[in-house]
């Protein structure tokens, strides 16, 4: 049974929208007065809402204007955690670097311990609490790393923590694991800390179907290019898509995402122009996170540069207890799009169908003919008031497969 949802003073369709470089908002393609037939949990049809009132069997009307969007898509987060690192971020207002508080034993050391202390139903508690935030923002396709681990029981029970949150939240979770995040204190060998990774605990995530992504970070103070590259294409080997924390503070990282044809290579803050050249020229999609931007103080990722040059961009929180606590996907790709000055088409697709393309989804993101009825409406008559008011004006409507929740 079909049903028609509208009407819509404007829907942002993004059917035909590019999938790299530069996109004018031209691109969005917006149907005035539009409607959008949905049948078993997919889009049928769009169009204007009054020549679609033939067609349906029943009709949710919306009776004040509002402008309708695909779901919002966060391809990189790190949403489960124990504890706090507000004294991180108080160091850090002081002056002092990220690299300098893990080698101090604090940053994700510290996250580290407080994880493992914690009982699967807090961490599963605190996750719950997190997604379902990002929902009521419109985010309804969540991506969730492990990290805070760092062993193969305490990976497990993360990711595992992940697979058993799925029942009470609504949103899609998506799991990567990220056990390489940095070498835990157990290992003085970060080689042979990878090697216990390859051999005892990515052959039971296969086991256990727990993910089918695997991340690193790759820098000197975590792992090294030269080390890195091999875990990763061992990874490749036994069938896992692959992802990248790369060029966060030193460049190599997104080099080896493009060598090895990763889904995505996440961060680039540090990325010269040999780096957005290598990223414009693959599918490897470029991940900006400008919540890490702001919660560090640096640089943000050169957006600016990676869509002139043709690359794929995607707009991420990584939302984590650490470098970017806040989570608020909206208000961050305003930030960013002003400072990179980017326009509305590219920030919409980047945290809609280019996100969901970093995580080899090609079902969502988009409000075309049989994509996941995922959508998101917002209290405003003209699209270009979302991210004039900077993120803060939030959706007021959202549909999960179809259904308003």
């Amino acid at each position: 049974m079909s049903k028609l949802i509208g009407p819509f003073k404007e829907v942002i369709t993004l059917a035909k929208t590019p999938e790299k470089g530069v996109l004018a908002d031209s691109s969005l393609l917006i149907i005035e007065n539009g409607g959008v037939l949905v049948e078993d949990e997919k889009i049928l049809k769009t169009g204007s809402f009054e020549s679609l009132s033939k067609e349906a069997d029943q009709i949710e009307e919306v009776e004040s204007a509002h402008v309708l969007m695909p779901g919002l898509v966060d391809c990189h987060t790190h949403l489960v955690w124990g504890g706090t690192r507000a004294r991180d971020y108080t160091l850090r207002m002081s002056g002092e670097s990220y690299e300098k508080i893990l080698e101090q034993g604090g940053g994700i050391f510290d996250s580290v311990e407080k994880t493992r202390g914690a009982s699967s139903e807090v961490l599963k508690e605190g996750l719950v609490k997190r997604a379902n935030r990002h929902l009521n923002d419109g985010v309804t396709t969540i991506e969730v790393k492990s990290g805070y681990g760092l062993d193969v029981g305490n990976e497990l029970k993360v990711l595992e923590v992940v697979k058993n949150a799925k029942a009470d939240i609504k949103a899609d979770l998506i799991p990567t694991c990220l056990a390489a995040h940095v070498c835990p204190k157990e290992f003085s060998d970060k080689k042979e800390f990878l090697t216990y990774l390859e051999n005892e605990l990515l052959p039971q995530l296969l086991v256990k179907g727990l993910t089918n992504r695997i991340d690193i970070f790759v820098e000197p103070s975590a792992f090294p290019v030269e080390i890195a590259k091999d875990y990763m294409a061992a990874a490749r080997k036994l069938g896992f898509d692959l992802t990248i924390h790369a060029d966060q503070f030193h460049t190599g990282g997104s080099q080896i995402a493009v060598e090895l044809g990763a889904r995505s290579a996440d961060h680039l803050e540090a990325s010269t122009d040999k780096e957005v050249e290598l990223l414009a020229k693959s599918d490897t999609v470029a991940v900006a996170l400008p919540g890490a931007s702001i919660g560090l103080g640096m640089q943000f990722t050169p957006a600016r540069k990676l869509l002139d040059a043709g690359a794929s961009l995607a707009i991420s929180t990584d939302w984590n207890p650490g470098s970017g606590p806040m989570g608020d996907l909206l208000v961050q790709a305003a930030i960013l799009g002003i400072y990179e000055k980017l326009s509305s088409a590219e920030i919409f697709s980047g945290i809609t169908f280019r996100a969901a393309k970093a995580l080899g989804l090609d079902d969502r993101g988009r409000i075309a003919v049989g994509k996941k009825a995922d959508m998101i409406a917002f209290p405003v008559d003209d699209y270009r008031e979302i991210l004039y008011n900077q993120g803060k004006i939030k959706p007021d409507m959202i549909w999960k497969n179809g259904k308003q929740i």
